[in-house]
């Protein structure tokens, strides 16, 4: 079942507010807004950030694995 939500002659979604750039939330729907913040869903990004925060977002290749240095 889909959510009927989209307003045809407003072009504005009542649940989410799409196509505004940012998430409809209103601090009297307290409820609401519990039910749809972070973390009620996959994460799939944020669920790594504090491991890599907490090597300070390290990027590339490892140190060891790069083989003999080429500065002679």
């Amino acid at each position: 079942m889909s959510r009927r939500s989209l307003h045809i002659q407003k072009h504005t979604c009542s649940s989410c507010g799409y196509p505004a750039a940012k998430i409809r939330q209103y601090n009297w729907g307290e409820k609401a807004k519990r039910r749809k913040t972070t973390g009620t869903g996959r994460m799939r990004h944020m669920k790594g950030v504090p491991r890599r925060f907490k090597n300070g977002f390290q990027t590339g290749v490892p140190k060891d694995s790069r083989g003999p240095s080429k500065a002679e």
